[in-house]
């Protein structure tokens, strides 16, 4: 194979982060669109890309890209990519497809055409008319956007925001892959303490414990291109091996959580007991304006209440009010919160330093900075 092009895919908002991520992992070429980053690497990144990218959602193979107007254009520019090289005689694979702005805009006929020519090209290689289908899962995707179609194969299976640890969650989760982004937005460093005083199931000390040890996330989950012959076990023990070399375990950190529900800090603690983090993370039952530290230059990373259901928002906002007046002894801190509500700054009392529009699922949101002092130089 060599050379391969990748695409990570990342939810709106996240695309720079998933980019600097990639270049971390040293590939080139990186290409930055809306939800997606492309990047051309060797086919070991199919391995580091899934155990390592924190923020993105999913790693796709790039097999081919070009303009299609009509149903037989699709059908012979699918049927001429090298399906054969990648998919074996007994893989399955599956076509699922979306369209915008295109003229095929019927999802289902689309999918059905790319099945079709993906038989029809691999038929050659394999000198038969029938494929059982019962191997490796390819799962084959056609994206048409303004009558380009781009033709992936899915090399991570379950989202990456599945990290593995967290079985059990609250009503309303926040997903792992946008709690890393909310850590990585910050100016925490592992030396330095973080806190959470709406922790939930634990998902952002979590993933900051997992940043500041340098574990990668995907060290305790499978991905669905470990099945792949022709990448094979080699590439991927290599690529754990990796991940086992470069985890800072030794690192010692100040995390804490907390949540005004028992049974949240209860669900925290065994979530971070699953991700392996023993107790490197402190949890404790309690309301925010209770939330006291000694220690000084600090993060506190929220994804509080956003009073969006019915009854809940004068008490959310005597929340956000209690937040502001609680936090303002805390004048070495840094603080972080991630709200719908856009009166969020009015209620807190205090105009953020900077703020970023993110999505929290479906639900548009903003990522308020209140950026602290910097510690002194030691």
């Amino acid at each position: 194979m060599g050379k391969v092009t990748l695409i990570a895919t990342a939810t709106m908002g996240l695309e720079a982060l998933v980019a600097q991520e990639v270049r971390d992992l040293g590939y080139e070429n990186v290409q930055v669109d809306n939800g997606k980053v492309t990047y051309e690497a060797d086919e070991s990144a199919i391995c580091r890309s899934n155990l390592w990218l924190r923020t993105a959602d999913r790693v796709k193979l790039k097999v081919g890209e070009f303009k299609a107007f009509t149903f037989d254009e699709l059908f012979e520019k699918t049927k001429k990519l090298p399906w054969a090289d990648l998919i074996p005689e007994n893989g399955e694979f599956p076509v699922i497809g979306r369209s915008v702005k295109s003229k095929l805009f019927s999802v289902s006929d689309c999918q059905a055409i790319v099945k079709k020519a993906v038989v029809e090209s691999m038929k050659k290689r394999y000198k038969t008319d029938w494929f059982k289908e019962d191997g490796a899962l390819y799962r084959i995707e056609v994206a048409l956007h303004k009558d380009v179609a781009t033709l992936t194969i899915d090399t991570t299976g379950t989202g990456l925001h599945k990290r593995g640890y967290r079985y059990l969650h609250s009503q309303a989760p926040l997903k792992e892959t946008l709690a890393a982004a909310m850590i990585k937005l910050t100016n925490w460093h592992p030396d330095r303490p973080l806190a959470d005083p709406f922790c939930g199931s634990g998902t952002l000390p979590i993933e900051a414990a997992l940043i500041g040890q340098n574990i990668a996330p995907g060290f305790n989950r499978e991905f669905v291109s470990e099945d792949w012959s022709w990448i094979g076990d080699d590439r991927w023990n290599k690529a754990r091996q990796e991940v086992e070399d470069l985890a800072n375990y030794d690192q010692p950190l100040q995390i804490f959580g907390s949540d005004i529900d028992h049974k949240m800090v209860e669900l925290a603690k065994n979530n971070s007991m699953e991700a392996g983090l023993g107790d490197l993370i402190q949890y404790k039952q309690m309301q925010v304006k209770d939330f006291r530290t000694n220690l000084e230059y600090g993060c506190l990373v929220a994804n509080p209440p956003y009073g969006e259901r019915l009854g809940e928002r004068e008490q959310v906002e005597q929340m956000y009010q209690d937040m502001g007046e609680n936090f303002k002894r805390l004048d070495t801190w840094s603080f972080y919160v991630l709200t719908s509500h856009e009166g969020f700054e009015n209620l807190y009392g205090k105009k953020a330093t900077k703020k970023r529009k993110l999505y929290n699922g479906n639900i548009k949101t903003d990522y308020y900075q209140y950026w602290g002092p910097r510690p002194p130089k030691k």
